[in-house]
């Protein structure tokens, strides 16, 4: 019984701090993740006050917090548009590559850690959070927003990339030969393949078999569907997070709909159990001997993220503000590069206190660059005496409207188009 009152109690004491803290961030206009990330250093190993009887339980619900994120996320668009996202992004994924892949793997290198650790490294400065942009996207109400598939389809680009780079990278780090990684890879891929088989052809018929007028019902049937489908991917090296985005994609109509208003509370929670758990099980006394270089990495990396963004934006017709926006939501890392790094310690010791640092700098900046980096630019404009003026924004291809064909997936609901504002 006492372990269960110092679970409640720390529990408890987490749920209502978060709760206050996520109020004070709504009133002085911030996303509340770096300071879900501050509380979690604060009670985590080596902080102030170190919580250890829900530490197990905050871990779940971590995890939890990640799948209802890709779930939500992927509730918002339909298998076809996720199809059509693939066929016309797949240029920015590989500028996505290039840029932010080759300052990890250079940087490794740098440091002397060989070809496994330059790999492990490339992944984590590659990879950004989806499950931080879309809490992000969520928070500041762009959803809607002409931009958002845009940096939906990078997102997805990357997160189904991760089922190819995984396998390799664990067969890399386990010495496996050819045929094992072969192997691995060509189980990844065909896992990933099938669902998206399942929710092109029979998306429908999905729907149907969960449907229920009963909220109740509904939700456990789609919440245990996820778990489920995450945890099968999970087994088979694709990803928790994308098996949980493939069942949101498969799912649409009524019971999306239905699903969204249903199980958005519960990911508000559980995502920010998420956050705090990554504060949790992050040291301080490890970040301050590798803050240098993280942040050097960090600094290059924002631009990188920045500069794909609008890249992407740009192929797609999004007018300049969009482009920007794009950018700097893109900057966050967190998830994957936390798995990428603890796949890789044990092999190289040094990439887990790097990545910790650089991963930690980046989830609390990257709320910041995607509320701010657009107005930024505006205000560098006008200083420079170079702003063009409303017209310009307005015209075309601009953000909020014009007759540019855009080739990029639209929200299930079309309605929500007219939250675009600038």
């Amino acid at each position: 019984m006492h372990d269960t009152t110092a679970l409640l109690v720390e529990l408890g004491s987490v749920i209502l701090g978060l709760g206050i803290i996520g109020r004070f961030a709504g009133r002085i206009g911030l996303s509340p993740i770096p300071l879900y990330l501050l509380a979690g250093l604060a009670f985590g190993e080596g902080g102030l006050l170190p919580l250890g009887a829900s530490e197990e339980f905050t871990a779940v619900g971590a995890e939890i917090g990640v799948i209802l994120l890709l779930l939500l996320l992927g509730l918002e668009y339909s298998a076809s548009e996720l199809v059509t996202s693939l066929k016309t992004q797949y240029p920015s994924g590989a500028v996505d590559f290039v840029l932010n892949a080759t300052p990890g793997a250079v940087a490794a290198l740098l440091l002397g850690w060989g070809p496994v650790g330059a790999v492990a490294l490339a992944g984590v400065t590659w990879i950004s959070s989806s499950g931080v942009i879309a809490k992000v996207l969520a928070d500041l109400g762009r959803l809607g927003n002409r931009e958002t598939p845009v940096i939906l389809g990078v997102l997805v680009i990357e997160d189904l990339s991760m089922a190819v780079y995984l396998p390799l990278l664990t067969a890399m780090l386990a010495g496996v030969g050819f045929a094992g990684g072969s192997i691995a890879l060509l189980v990844a891929l065909g896992t990933v393949g099938f669902v998206l088989y399942l929710a092109l052809r029979h998306g429908r018929l999905i729907s149907r078999a969960v449907s229920s007028d009963n909220p109740e019902m509904l939700l456990l049937v789609v919440l245990g569907l996820t778990v489920l489908v995450a945890g099968v991917a999970q087994q088979l090296q694709v990803s928790a997070a994308v098996g949980a985005f493939l069942v949101g994609i498969a799912l649409s109509g009524e019971v999306a709909e239905g699903a969204r208003k249903l199980l958005t509370p519960l990911r508000d929670l559980f995502a920010a159990v998420f956050f705090v758990f990554f504060g949790l099980s992050t040291n301080p006394a490890e970040i301050p001997p590798v803050l240098l270089p993280a942040a050097l990495l960090a600094v290059v990396t924002v631009f990188t993220k920045i500069a794909t963004g609008w890249y992407a934006a740009r192929r797609a017709g999004i007018g300049s503000r969009g482009r920007w926006r794009a950018g700097g939501t893109l900057v966050a890392r967190g998830e994957f590069s936390i798995v990428i790094a603890g796949l890789a310690v044990a092999t190289e010791p040094r990439i887990g206190p790097i990545a910790t640092a650089y991963v930690l700098i980046l989830v609390i900046v990257g709320p910041l660059t995607a509320r701010w980096t657009q107005p930024a630019v505006e205000l560098i404009r006008k200083w420079r005496g170079g702003d063009e003026g409303p017209a310009a924004t307005t015209t075309g291809t601009g953000d909020t409207g014009g007759m540019a064909t855009v080739h990029v997936p639209a929200p299930k609901e079309e309605q929500k188009l007219s939250a675009t504002t600038d």
